[in-house]
């Protein structure tokens, strides 16, 4: 069978040619890559989860026609369970990344504060806070970070440390809940993507994973 030509289209025009679009560009792009197919009704998929923090308008404008947007598991593990803690009261978040140097490298807070981090030895604290912060200054790293807050007490609650570690091959978030439901902690290691360091490769299994549930006789997880 045949598959269908692909398609090349503007931002602009790109909302008629599909039913769901998948935005998974530079953060500043966010607005226009969804907005449209929020406004028609439709489903966009957010990776730049961090920009959302910026454009939280783009929640009611999905509220008001009926479209949804979808920010996937990701990197990290877990979100079904932060999400369904987050019925009851969950009384604190507090998440703790690691990444190797040069998936951090370039990140505009290291560069505001002064931080060089391409010749450390030892593991570094480079920042603590919350992901609100983080997305500002690190809008290529921590987009799992804005997820998890959204699954769970929101972006200035969640407690978050970011470390650089020369020694790291792989990016890895540990995460530890306190809630009246339940008191979980969860860690994962993610292998980088070649091309780009700072994402790991099942960023974008995630998203398939999602898609393929879509239409699945049999859905696992909420």
């Amino acid at each position: 069978m045949n598959s269908p030509p692909a398609i090349v289209a503007s931002l602009v025009a790109l909302e008629a040619h599909a039913d769901l679009v998948v935005e998974c560009a530079p953060a500043h792009l966010l607005r226009s890559i969804i907005e449209p197919f929020l406004e028609a009704g439709k489903t966009a998929i957010v990776l730049s989860s961090g920009a959302l923090l910026d454009n939280e308008d783009l929640i009611d404008l999905a509220r008001v026609n009926g479209g949804q947007i979808v920010v996937p598991t990701g990197a990290l593990i877990g979100l079904d369970a932060v999400a369904a803690a987050a019925e009851g009261t969950i009384r604190s978040v507090r998440m703790v990344t690691r990444k190797p140097v040069r998936g951090l490298l370039g990140a505009p807070y290291l560069e505001e504060h002064n931080i060089e981090i391409a010749d450390i030895r030892e593991s570094l604290l480079i920042f603590r806070g919350t992901p609100r912060e983080a997305a500002k200054g690190f809008p290529a790293n921590l987009n799992v970070a804005v997820a998890l807050s959204l699954a769970g007490i929101g972006a200035d609650r969640t407690v978050l440390e970011i470390w650089a570690d020369p020694v790291l091959e792989r990016n890895t978030h540990r995460i530890e809940v306190e809630a009246d439901s339940a008191s979980f902690s969860m860690s994962i290691e993610n292998v980088p993507t070649d091309t780009n360091p700072k994402t790991g490769r099942i960023t974008a299994l995630s998203v398939i994973s999602y898609l393929r549930k879509l239409k699945a006789p049999l859905r696992v997880g909420s």
